[in-house]
């Protein structure tokens, strides 16, 4: 926001009446008061899991509140620092008022997206897998651009990850990706990245340089809580342990250390292997395998589409939700919802993809339906 002026603000400070409208900012400020008397009485830690999903419902409650509040702290200071420069023409109070206002926008923005997530899974972590499509070695090394993508907007997000598994491909590339990420929203943000992913270039592994057309696939499921009880009979399972080749940067194990665990009446095969230990890569790949199981759980109740991964395609052609063009000329754009940008090493190399997932949010609140 390069200007600022007081119909500017005004419609900033709309926007800020509707985010506390969808927030229920008022029954928020006594959720807050009513858990921290919770949090105080004795016994409180007598049931730790309950006690600790207290803390996590206040902690959620008192950032909504405080967002809120800083919002309204900085649309005051943008209207003091714009009558007042107005009144001096003082030109650096004017260019205050506008750095005050673009930031107060962006805090909006991600108001209004924690208002869209209704589901308590939306809040919590997420579990990202990427998958090689169509294109053989091209697809494998697509799949490892997708994977340091999101390892870069996860970081400039402020999130952290866990790389659960991302085995080296012989040739090229990465066979596979599976990652946890932690953060507020990780889950609700980053489904909007599930589908499959599309990749147009000159292939660099052909020697007479022709175009080429790659695909991916990207699944997205939540780090399911404690109290989500999903019953898996430990005969239904067959743990397979083996030597771990490891990923680069992340230490290399040099004991049979990984683990794969196959759950046998669905064929849902996990495996993690950048842990240091046996038991730590069986933990991981058990809590992944929940999450895949829980899913199809959802799929075997609900009628329509499932309502966590999206319908389910091949990886392959007329089924991308967005493309990313480098040749022959240079394009991303999300097919869903006609988000495009022309600056693609900001996607693919900085991790850039707010304005895709934001618009896709959008796009889904406003009544389209998910793909």
């Amino acid at each position: 926001m390069a200007d600022v002026d007081s119909s500017a603000l005004d419609a900033l400070s709309a926007r800020l009446d509707e985010v506390e409208g969808y927030l229920h900012v008022d029954e928020l400020r006594g959720t807050v008061a009513q858990l921290e008397q919770e949090s105080t009485a004795p016994g409180f830690w007598d049931d730790a899991n309950e006690a600790r999903e207290t803390m996590a419902r206040l902690s959620a409650a008192k950032s909504d509140v405080a967002g809120i509040d800083a919002a309204r702290a900085k649309l005051e200071d943008a209207r003091a620092a714009l009558e007042l420069g107005e009144e001096t023409s003082d030109d650096d109070l004017l260019a205050e008022a506008a750095s005050i206002a673009s930031s107060l926008e962006h805090d909006l923005t991600e108001l209004e997206l924690s208002s869209w997530f209704t589901d308590d899974l939306d809040h919590g972590d997420a579990i990202v897998t990427v998958t090689p499509g169509q294109g053989g070695l091209e697809a494998q090394d697509w799949c490892d651009m997708l994977f340091h993508m999101y390892l870069r907007y996860c970081d400039r997000r402020g999130w952290t990850v866990d790389v659960n598994d991302a085995p080296q491909a012989e040739v090229i590339g990465i066979d596979h990706a599976t990652f946890t990420v932690h953060g507020h929203n990780a889950y609700g943000m980053l489904r909007a990245e599930q589908g499959v992913h599309r990749l147009v270039r000159i292939s660099p592994t052909d020697e007479k340089k022709r175009r080429q057309t790659t695909f991916a696939g990207v699944e997205v499921l939540p780090v399911l809580p404690d109290d989500i009880e999903v019953d898996i009979d430990p005969k239904d399972l067959r743990i397979d342990v083996y030597h771990a080749t490891g990923h680069g940067g992340q230490g290399v194990n040099t004991t049979d250390s990984a683990v794969r665990i196959t759950h046998i009446p669905t064929g849902t095969v996990v495996t993690c292997q950048n842990e240091r230990s046996q038991l730590q890569n069986k933990a991981f790949a058990m809590k992944i395998l929940r999450s895949r199981l829980y899913e199809m759980e959802l799929e075997k109740r609900a009628a329509e589409l499932d309502e966590l991964r999206g319908p389910k395609h091949e990886i392959g052609f007329g089924n991308q939700i967005r493309s990313y063009v480098l040749y022959p000329y240079q394009l991303v754009k999300d097919l869903r919802t006609g988000m495009e940008t022309g600056n693609v090493d900001s996607v693919l190399q900085d991790g850039d993809l707010d304005k895709f997932i934001i618009a896709y949010h959008r796009w889904v609140v406003a009544g389209r339906p998910e793909q």
